[in-house]
């Protein structure tokens, strides 16, 4: 009887730690809405999955070789996004996802290339750091880093 209790304990308290745990999937999922709503113009669906004061910064080298790191302005990225004229087509590639999770914090790197008008830009990686928050998981800062060379090998 004591057995069968413990057992039964056991069993409840795994059922319960995994309907509360954030897979890698989960977190896959995040990006793709935040992704689905960026190629669709969708500036909801893309908020949907980010929280109000996300950073965005971008890192790259400057034509003169200088290493640059400036800081987005989330804002006029989501207002570029929803006045983006129909005849301009943004496809950002992701090439993978490797995912790291521990407990509330998640992050999510994610190679890229992205063609305008179905010819070739740049490439780089984008970093996504996700946090649990009170309203479910949200994206909370994104890095990506723009290159030209060493693109399409």
């Amino acid at each position: 009887m004591k057995f069968t209790f413990s057992l039964l304990i056991a069993l409840i308290s795994i059922v319960s730690f995994s309907q509360n745990s954030f897979s890698e999937s989960d977190a896959k999922q995040i990006i793709d809405t935040f992704f689905e709503g960026f190629h669709d113009g969708d500036t909801l669906k893309m908020k949907s999955v980010m929280v109000d004061s996300l950073l965005s910064q971008t890192v790259f080298t400057s034509k003169e070789r200088v290493p640059k790191i400036i800081e987005g302005d989330m804002s006029e990225f989501l207002k570029a996004i929803a006045v983006r004229p129909a005849d301009q087509v943004w496809e950002e590639r992701l090439l993978g996802y490797q995912v790291q999770i521990d407990g509330n914090l998640a992050h999510v790197w994610t190679p890229y290339e992205f063609w305008l008008n179905g010819g070739f830009s740049h490439c780089g990686a984008n970093a996504f750091t996700l946090a649990k928050t009170e309203a479910g998981w949200k994206i909370v800062h994104l890095i990506d880093s723009r290159r030209r060379e060493g693109c399409l090998d």
